[in-house]
């Protein structure tokens, strides 16, 4: 087949939309599906004037979210950034520390550490799930961690390194076995910002459930929403009474008394969300299976293609397929952006992956290791029309 045929841009288009196969769009990059009982629950919410951050749907979203997951406890909070920072805090990051994360996520995942006072460290992602890559990260600490009385320090800033964040990119989980040896090496906890990957497994276990502490988000644009709301999920007892704490403004519980005895965070899940957010769980299954759907139609639709394909789940994963990548070979990285231009102005809200976060102007003054490998894949990546709707029929 030539090659030059099938990186047109106008080409690419068409391929997306022969998977698509519904009409002319546009087609959002990721819209929420509404089919099941949330009108039900929102209106339960607004009869009873139990709309604020005590009720019955808080209650039952969170217990039905920790089955799903299989963990003990989820805390439902305000947002997927707010469930970073508690998990953050609850990990004992604290002012000048560094933590490791991957250059390419969303800034919200610095922004996290920033809000400890610590230092964003960034580090490479693999090809094999676009998320941190462990093998490169090993060698790299072999060079700079200094490992003290079960402390790791960073040789060249002799700051504490606490964490390691795993964020599974696009709902596609990093390989988190050869990442937990690391962290277990070099005494670093491991916190999973699976905000993009409800739904979906590593061996299958629920991404969410490895670290100590995982993040999750319910923007309007992930798998399941609550409008805006996240969640920290853990297996700590303990810990998850403190995240509740911590993310109520640490009021004692009391009648009529506010007394607080630390400091804490306004960070709690509304009511009237977490109902949307417990109609929108019931639907999870038919959500994961139109995405893998939609997923099959386009990997058929790009199976001929040369220079391009549908990037694809391991064989020790099961993804969500939260957004749909198409990955350009390197030699054809400078179609990315005519590609982009075409679709948008043909109705396809695609859209390139984030901007590395070293290169944003408040970070680029943090540490980092060699990046190669993530800037290579910055400049293929095209994302494409993923909405759960899209995989129905």
């Amino acid at each position: 087949m030539n090659t030059k045929i099938n990186l047109n841009p106008d080409y690419i288009v068409s391929l997306i939309k022969s998977a698509l196969n519904r009409g002319n769009g546009p087609f959002p990059l990721h819209e929420p599906l509404f089919a099941g009982k949330e009108w039900e629950y929102v209106k339960d919410c607004l009869d009873t004037g139990i709309v604020s951050s005590i009720g019955k749907y808080v209650v039952n979203f969170e217990e039905e979210l920790a089955r799903y997951t299989g963990v003990k406890h989820a805390v439902a909070v305000v947002n997927g950034t707010a469930a970073l920072h508690i998990c953050l805090k609850l990990a004992g990051v604290e002012q000048g520390d560094e933590v490791l994360l991957p250059a390419l996520t969303f800034v919200a995942t610095a922004n996290a550490v920033h809000y400890c006072g610590a230092v964003p460290h960034f580090i490479d992602s693999d090809t094999t799930s676009l998320g941190v890559n462990p093998g490169k990260l090993e060698d790299y600490l072999k060079d700079i961690a200094l490992v003290k009385n079960d402390f790791c320090f960073n040789r060249q800033t002799m700051r504490p390194v606490k964490a390691v964040v795993a964020m599974h990119t696009f709902g596609h989980p990093v390989d988190l076995d050869p990442l937990l040896e690391v962290c277990r090496k070099c005494k670093l906890e491991l916190i999973e910002d699976a905000a993009e990957a409800l739904g979906s497994y590593y061996k299958k276990r629920h991404v969410g459930s490895f670290g100590k502490l995982s993040s999750l988000s319910f923007n309007g644009n992930k798998i399941v929403t609550t409008g805006g709301g996240g969640a920290v999920l853990t297996n700590d007892s303990n810990l998850a009474k403190l995240a509740k704490h911590l993310s109520t403004t640490a009021k004692l519980p009391h009648p009529w008394a506010f007394f607080h005895d630390r400091v804490g965070y306004n960070y709690r899940l509304p009511n009237i969300n977490a109902a949307l957010g417990c109609a929108q769980l019931e639907q999870i299954d038919l959500f994961v299976r139109n995405k893998r759907a939609l997923a099959e139609k386009y990997r058929q639709a790009f199976s001929g293609a040369q220079g391009i394909a549908l990037f694809t789940e391991q064989g020790y994963a099961q993804s969500n397929y939260w957004l749909n990548v198409l990955l350009l070979d390197e030699e054809y990285e400078g179609m990315r952006d005519p590609i982009l231009l075409t679709a948008n102005h043909n109705g396809i809200l695609a859209r390139p992956p984030w901007v590395l976060l070293n290169k944003l102007p408040m970070y680029q003054s943090c540490p980092h290791m060699d990046l190669s490998i993530v800037e290579s894949l910055e400049r293929r990546i095209v994302n494409i029309p993923s909405s759960a709707r899209l995989g129905e029929g």
